[in-house]
């Protein structure tokens, strides 16, 4: 491994170890995330409505690649 992997590993772990303890996980996250977007969509605030989803979102990368596309289709229709 070169030491940029390591760092990449190291920073990921970082992450995971201080992980908010709001957060939910991903199951809950994305059984709520078509809501979380159309509130948002709809000028709404869902990180006041469902902090530990947004807690998940800032910390998950798959789960917030998946949320932005998701509004973004729903900002398009």
């Amino acid at each position: 491994m070169t030491n940029p992997d390591r760092l990449s590993v190291r920073a990921a772990l970082e992450r995971f170890l201080t992980t908010d303890p709001q957060d939910v996980g991903c199951a809950e996250a994305l059984s709520l995330l078509h809501v979380y977007a159309d509130l948002k969509a709809a000028g709404g605030d869902p990180e006041r409505r469902w902090p530990g989803v947004a807690a998940h979102l800032r910390a998950c990368e798959p789960c917030g690649d998946d949320y932005e596309g998701l509004l973004a289709a729903v900002l398009e229709t």
